[in-house]
């Protein structure tokens, strides 16, 4: 049996990267994700393994594509104003098809913002972020437990298909305690990394990594190599929770991360005034989840609410995906401001019309 510890979130995710293998970690402090650099800057060297801080973002993004291109596992990890400028990095890293993680611990914005818990980085992680034609898997956790269990699958999803993954949570998820486990678990059956720049071992020339293509005719070859690896991830790799989702309801919340958690204490809420909500929960932002909304939407009778932590970014989303087949509605807090159940209880009777 697995012994339970309570444990800061923040340094959950670096013993979590430890235990799936990570070799290598580039950082900047930046609150409030700054514990975990300072986790790993304790474990990694007593491990025989790397812990640099670097001189800013920049340089810490850049060390990973380096680490990353000689096929370790590696990582960086940041919180919002850090991941804007590690984006051109995160887009060279894309284009060079090189596996890494980043961490997203957000905060409020935009600007410095603040330090408190936000959502508002959800264009930046879902879009692209930086610059060119590219998508990378980011996860959501809503737990620390289950950020120490995306931690080692999105490890794995990087190596599997050649791409960087990022795994965002928010300040609460960062600072909160948890009593968390780190189980054993089977490794998987991975490529190998013959693409690696790590020395000819056997080859007769040096492998090369690299993102730019002079001739427009190659440079299109390589996006539409990209652009089926990321549909592969669309099919392959989608993942979301349903709760009270089974029969016919009177609304359907939408919502991730730790805002998901609060929407729960709504569907009880809920249910004590006579109101069935359901809940679904994106595990993965992008790819995001359609197939929940095509085995929901003929069960929610007012359609769907999206709860964010921002000022309506996942929203776009939800409506691409219920494609106008039922009213959708936004209720959002942001700056850090948590939502309370009984506002989103009382946005979600005002869509209904009032009824119960």
């Amino acid at each position: 049996m697995v012994e339970k510890v309570l444990m800061k979130g923040n340094e959950a995710i670096g013993q979590a990267a430890v235990k799936a293998g990570c070799k290598a970690f580039f950082g900047y402090p930046i609150t409030p994700q700054t514990e975990v650099a300072a986790y790993m800057s304790k474990v990694m060297p007593k491990i025989n393994r790397v812990f640099i801080q670097a001189e800013s973002e920049v340089a810490a993004i850049n060390m990973v594509y380096g680490a990353a291109g000689s096929g370790v596992r590696c990582m960086t990890s940041s919180s919002s104003p850090g991941v804007s400028l590690k984006s051109e990095g995160i887009s060279y890293i894309a284009a060079a098809e090189l596996p890494c993680l980043i961490m997203n611990i957000v905060r409020g914005g935009p600007g410095l913002g603040s330090i408190q818990p936000a959502q508002s980085d959800y264009f930046q992680a879902t879009k692209g972020g930086g610059h060119g034609d590219y998508n990378m898997p980011v996860f959501a956790p809503a737990s620390i437990q289950e950020m120490i269990d995306l931690i080692q699958d999105a490890f794995d999803v990087a190596d599997m298909y050649r791409t960087p993954c990022m795994v965002m949570g928010d300040g609460m998820l960062g600072q909160m305690m948890e009593p968390v486990e780190f189980k054993e678990r089977p490794q998987k059956k991975l490529p190998e990394k013959t693409w690696a720049a790590n020395g000819l071992r056997g080859r007769k020339k040096h492998n090369i990594i690299n993102s730019l293509y002079l001739a427009p005719e190659d440079l299109q070859a390589h996006n539409n190599k990209l652009q089926e690896k990321f549909n592969k991830i669309r099919e392959n790799e989608v993942r979301y929770e349903l709760t009270n989702c089974d029969g016919e309801c009177d609304l359907i919340l939408v919502a991730y991360g730790t805002t998901s958690r609060i929407c729960k204490n709504v569907i009880k809420m809920a249910k004590k005034e006579g109101i069935n909500i359901g809940l679904i929960r994106p595990i993965t932002l992008w790819p995001f989840p359609m197939e929940a909304f095509e085995k929901t939407v003929n069960k929610t009778k007012h359609g769907y609410l999206s709860v964010e932590m921002s000022c309506g970014q996942m929203v776009y989303d939800v409506k691409l995906a219920s494609n106008g087949r039922k009213p959708v509605g936004f209720y959002g807090t942001s700056g850090g401001v948590i939502p309370e159940p009984s506002d989103i209880l009382k946005k979600a009777k005002a869509m209904m019309g009032g009824e119960k």
